[in-house]
C-alpha cells in the first residue's frame, strides 16, 4: 500500500534481470572439471528453466478477469515472461517487447472503453512506485501509468491482441516473486565494501549462480566510477560451482557450504586475493547461503589460511562498515550548548573547548574519536555570520575555520580525514585535516551535478550525510532526501554527482538524515504521522519505525548498525532494539538527556 504522498509501505520490491548467467556447466555428473576445460565467462550464466511450465490461463475467463490475471502472471520474469506471454495471441507475443521497460505500480485499475461479442478494449490505469533496469536496479519514481490494451475473443477464450511494450508488475505480484540481494563491490581508497542492491527472482539452488554472475557483471552505472570489481575480466569460472565438499547437488540451500573454482587471479596479491574474497563471501552471506566458503584459484586455495577451513565471515570483518564493534567512541550528545559523553556511570564532560563551550548547536565525531567538528552560534546579529564551524582533537582546543549565516550538521568521512557541511544551504565544503600538522584547510565540492540532473534538488541543503564506505552521501535538499555519489577527481577535489530521490512524496518536509548502514538511512520529519522512518538507498523500502513513547516533533536522528537515537521534543530517546523484525519496538529516554535542546552525537 502507499500513503497519502506516494511513498510506498513495508514492501519488498523487486526488478527484472538481464540474463546473465548463461552457459555453465550443469551441476549434474562429475565432481570436477578436467584440466582441459575451458573457464566460463562469469556474466554469460543463463537461469535454468524451471522442471515445468506456468500454469495456462483459466478457461472461460472474462475479459477484465484476464487482465488481472495477466498481470499477475508477468511478475514470473523465467523465459522471457512465459507465464504471461500465454496471454497474448501469437502475433501479439512476437511483436511484444518485454525488455523495454519494467515499472512496478501500487495497484492497478483496469477501465473498459470498448466491448463488442468478440472484441474489447481496456486502459490499465495505475500509480507508478518503481521501475527497475536490466541489471535488476531498483529506482523509485512517482506519476501515473497509462496502458491500452486490445483484446479478442478466439474459439470462446479472451485473448490480448496489443499492447505497449515493457512489462507492468503490481506490488503485490512482486512481493511473491522477488527479492532483494545486495552486491558488494570495493571502495580503491579505503578498501571498504560498498553496498549494490539487486532485486532477483530465483530458486535457492540456483541464487549462488545468479549472485556470483551479477557480482561479476559489475556494479550499476552510478557508482561504477567510484568502486572497483576483483570479479571483473580475465577472472572466469573453472568449473561448476558445487558444496564445500565437492559434490553437486543443490548449493546453497541448507548447510553444506560452497566452493567455486575461479581462473584468471594470477596477478592478485595477497591484499587484491583478500577483496576478492570479502566479494563473495559477503555477497552470499548477506543472501542467507551459508557456508565454509571454500574458494580456490586454478584448483589450489585462493589462501593457504583457509585451506582447511574455508573462509567465513568473521575473516572479512575488516572490509565491512556495517560489522560489530565498529563504534567504540560511544554516544556523546549536546546538552546545554555543551559536548557530554555518555557512560555506564553517567554524564561526563570533557575537556576541552567543545567541553568548555555553551553555544554549540551540532557534533560530528570521527569514527575514531580523534577530531570533533561542531557548529556554534557566534551571538552576532545578521547581516553578520550568525554560525562558525570548529574544528579540533577532541579533549583539545578547537579553531575556527570558516564562518556562515547557516552551517550544516558535520559529517565525518570514515578515516576521520576530512568532514562534510553545508554553508548557507548552497555550498558543500570539506574541512580537511591534517593529522600530522593538525592543519586544516578548507575545499570546495562541485555540486554542480545535483542541479543539473534530471532528478535535480531544489536548495537549500540543510543536511549532508557520508556514509561509511565513502561512497555515497545522503541530502536533505528543501525538505526531500535524496543519496547522491561521491566522486573524487583526478586532481584530487570531490563532486557529488548521481542524485537519486529515496523517499518520494513526502507529506512533511524530513528534517535529519543518518545512515543505519551502507544501504538504509533513518530519517525523521515534520509531523505526528511516522515522524520517523528508514529507507533504502534505492528507494525500494519505506519503512515506519515506531513512534510509541516519541513526543513529536522529532528534531535529529543519529544512528549505527546496532544503535539509533532520536532527539524529540523533550528527550533522548534510544530504540530499544535495533532489529527490524521485531514488531515489539519502542524508544525509551537515555538518562540524564532531557530537554528540548538535547541532541545525540554518534561518531560519524
Amino acid at each position: 500500500m502507499t500513503n497519502a504522498g506516494g511513498v510506498r509501505w513495508q514492501r519488498r520490491s523487486a526488478a527484472l534481470l538481464a540474463p546473465v548467467l548463461a552457459g555453465l556447466l550443469a551441476l549434474a555428473g562429475c565432481a570436477s572439471l578436467p584440466e582441459s576445460s575451458a573457464p566460463q565467462a562469469l556474466g554469460t550464466i543463463n537461469r535454468a528453466p524451471t522442471s515445468q511450465g506456468p500454469p495456462p490461463p483459466l478457461p472461460g475467463r472474462d475479459a477484465d478477469l484476464l487482465i488481472s490475471d495477466f498481470l499477475a502472471a508477468s511478475a514470473d520474469p523465467n523465459n522471457r515472461h512465459a507465464a504471461a506471454r500465454q496471454y497474448l495471441r501469437p502475433e501479439a507475443s512476437a511483436d511484444w517487447n518485454d525488455e523495454a521497460s519494467t515499472v512496478i505500480v501500487d495497484r492497478a485499475d483496469t477501465l473498459r472503453e470498448s466491448r463488442s461479442e468478440n472484441k474489447a478494449s481496456y486502459v490499465i490505469r495505475a500509480r507508478k512506485v518503481g521501475e527497475l533496469s536490466r541489471d535488476g536496479a531498483y529506482r523509485a519514481t512517482e506519476g501515473m501509468l497509462e496502458n491500452k490494451i486490445e483484446m479478442t475473443k478466439v474459439d470462446g477464450e479472451w485473448r490480448i491482441t496489443a499492447l505497449p511494450d515493457g512489462v507492468v508488475m503490481e506490488s503485490i505480484a512482486f512481493d511473491k516473486t522477488y527479492r532483494r540481494y545486495v552486491l558488494y563491490y570495493v571502495d580503491p581508497g579505503s578498501s571498504m565494501l560498498v553496498p549494490d542492491p539487486r532485486w532477483i527472482s530465483a530458486p535457492r539452488d540456483q541464487l549462488t549462480e545468479r549472485l556470483i554472475g551479477l557480482l561479476a557483471a559489475g556494479p550499476q552505472p552510478t557508482i561504477a566510477p567510484v568502486v572497483r570489481n576483483q570479479l571483473a575480466d580475465p577472472v572466469a569460472l573453472r568449473g561448476p560451482i558445487t558444496k564445500a565438499n565437492n559434490e553437486p547437488g543443490e548449493v546453497g540451500v541448507g548447510i553444506g557450504g560452497v566452493r567455486i573454482d575461479f581462473t584468471g587471479l594470477g596477478g592478485l596479491g595477497p591484499r587484491e586475493r583478500e577483496l576478492f574474497a570479502a566479494q563473495v563471501v559477503m555477497t552470499l552471506s548477506g543472501a542467507d547461503i551459508l557456508g565454509p566458503y571454500v574458494l580456490l584459484a586454478d584448483g589450489k586455495p585462493l589462501d593457504e589460511r583457509f585451506a582447511e577451513r574455508g573462509w567465513s565471515v568473521t575473516d572479512l570483518d575488516q572490509y565491512s562498515a556495517s560489522a560489530p564493534g565498529q563504534n567504540r567512541v560511544g554516544l556523546h550528545a549536546l546538552r546545554g550548548g555543551s559536548l557530554v559523553q555518555v557512560t555506564p556511570d553517567g554524564i561526563v564532560t570533557p575537556s576541552g573547548s567543545f567541553g568548555e563551550a555553551t553555544n554549540l548547536e551540532s557534533v560530528g565525531i570521527s569514527a575514531d574519536g580523534q577530531f570533533v567538528a561542531a557548529v556554534a552560534d557566534t551571538g552576532r546579529p545578521a547581516p553578520e555570520p550568525g554560525r562558525t564551524l570548529l574544528i579540533g582533537n577532541y579533549g583539545a582546543k578547537a579553531f575556527g575555520v570558516v564562518e556562515a549565516t547557516s552551517i550544516a550538521r558535520p559529517s565525518w568521512t570514515a578515516d576521520g580525514g576530512a568532514a562534510w557541511t553545508v554553508l548557507d544551504g548552497e555550498r558543500v565544503i570539506r574541512a580537511v585535516t591534517d593529522r600530522a600538522t593538525g592543519n586544516v584547510s578548507l575545499q570546495d565540492v562541485d555540486t554542480s551535478a545535483l542541479f543539473d540532473s534530471t532528478d535535480e534538488l531544489r536548495a537549500p541543503i540543510s543536511e549532508v550525510a557520508v556514509s561509511r564506505t565513502g561512497v555515497r552521501a545522503a541530502l536533505i535538499a528543501d525538505g526531500e532526501v535524496y543519496v547522491a555519489v561521491i566522486e573524487r577527481r583526478a586532481d584530487g577535489k570531490y563532486a557529488l554527482t548521481s542524485p537519486l530521490p529515496v523517499a518520494l512524496g513526502l507529506s512533511t518536509p524530513a528534517v535529519s538524515v543518518s545512515w543505519i548502514t551502507g544501504d538504509t538511512l533513518m530519517v525523521a520529519r515534520e509531523g505526528n504521522v511516522d515522524p520517523v522512518f528508514t529507507v533504502s538507498i534505492d528507494g525500494s523500502q519505506f519503512i515506519p519505525v515506531t513512534s510509541q513513547n516519541l513526543t513529536p516533533p522529532v528534531r535529529v536522528v543519529t544512528s549505527s548498525p546496532s544503535t539509533q537515537y532520536v532527539a524529540d521534543s523533550r528527550a533522548v530517546l534510544q530504540l530499544q532494539t535495533a532489529d527490524p523484525t521485531r514488531s515489539d519496538r519502542f524508544w525509551r529516554e537515555v538518562p540524564g538527556l532531557t530537554g528540548e535542546m538535547v541532541v545525540p552525537v554518534l561518531p560519524s
